[in-house]
């Protein structure tokens, strides 16, 4: 008799609608799993309307660090250089070597030299149209000025600016100062000015300061700012404006023009307008004057050299006051000028 065959169970294929009952299964399990994931990403709007914002959609605020409170900030001063300087006599300036030689031997590391004073005279080559009546040089003239801003010294151009009877004379109309019967005016020396309310003597005299700034000088020390304390004064044709603003117009046109070279602007004023904070009728007031120079310059004695500088401080911290003294100081820090 044959062997029994090996019995086989039959299960057939598997039915269509069991696979489609697992796709639904898993897609209902994702779209679980989804709804959990992204819940936290719905957010609902002023109307109550429901949108999805995911994270890449968003854009999260920087975190700006906040300074904390109460800091205190060291603001450094600009480190100032002290200048003892030697005023040199001559004008023109003919021998550098020379007058290098006398500051040395008076212990100055700075000279100063008179590039224009109060008679209105120019001594240095400028080639200003207005000046052109005024320069007095020698032949050395040019070649001593240019090894002296070419040198290591600290070098000083003293420019004399109001008092110029050459200057105020040649254009009565553009630039000098007028009575009040419209003729030119003479001060109780008999000397004549350059208004400062005129554009063209202010002009005037910033070209010569850009001339001095151009040859290389470290300063520029501007005397005579002024209007006439001597004479009769009531017959001055002041103008429309104010003394104390022509003087400020001045100083503020004076410091544009200068403001691309690498240069100090000085003024010089007298001891008692300093001390006193002002001098009504020569237009001079302290706290207009001071922040619009970087060093003020007053002839005086030690003994009033502190108040003076403190006098200075108080109108503007960052201006520096220099004393002019008739000899080198014995007990004296800081900056100051002797006259040779």
């Amino acid at each position: 008799m044959a062997g029994a065959r090996g019995y086989h169970s039959y299960r057939g294929r598997t039915p269509r609608s069991r696979i489609v009952l697992a796709v639904i299964l898993v897609v209902i399990i994702l779209a679980a799993v989804l709804f959990m994931v992204f819940q936290r990403f719905v957010v609902y709007d002023e109307t109550g309307h429901a949108r999805l914002e995911l994270p890449w959609q968003t854009e999260e605020p920087s975190q700006q660090e906040q300074p904390p409170d109460n800091v205190e900030i060291a603001m450094e001063e600009p480190e100032r250089t002290e200048t003892q300087t030697l005023q040199l006599s001559a004008a023109p300036l003919t021998d550098w070597n020379g007058a290098a030689a006398q500051a040395a031997s008076a212990g100055c590391n700075s000279v100063a030299v008179t590039v224009k004073d109060a008679s209105g005279h120019v001594y240095f080559d400028s080639t200003l149209p207005a000046a052109s009546g005024a320069v007095q040089t020698e032949s050395t003239t040019a070649a001593a000025l240019t090894a002296m801003t070419a040198s290591d010294t600290y070098t000083i151009a003293r420019l004399s600016c109001l008092l110029d009877p050459i200057a105020a004379k040649a254009d009565v109309e553009g630039m000098g100062l007028k009575n009040t019967g419209g003729y030119i005016f003479y001060d109780g020396n008999n000397l004549n000015w350059l208004d400062p309310s005129k554009p063209a003597a202010r002009q005037y005299l910033c070209g010569l300061a850009k001339e001095l700034a151009e040859m290389g000088f470290d300063e520029i020390l501007l005397t005579d700012v002024s209007y006439p304390t001597e004479g009769k004064l009531d017959k001055i044709a002041y103008g429309e404006t104010g003394k104390v603003q022509n003087l400020n117009a001045f100083l503020d046109e004076m410091r544009a023009a200068l403001a691309e070279y690498d240069v100090k602007l000085s003024i010089e004023l007298p001891a008692a307008a300093i001390s006193e904070g002002s001098d009504s009728q020569a237009g001079l007031t302290l706290t207009e004057i001071a922040p619009r120079v970087d060093r003020i310059y007053a002839a005086t004695t030690e003994d009033q050299v502190s108040a003076l500088s403190q006098a200075v401080s108080a109108a503007s911290g960052e201006t520096e006051f220099v004393p002019e003294l008739t000899a080198a100081p014995t007990g004296l820090t800081g900056s100051w000028l002797v006259t040779g």
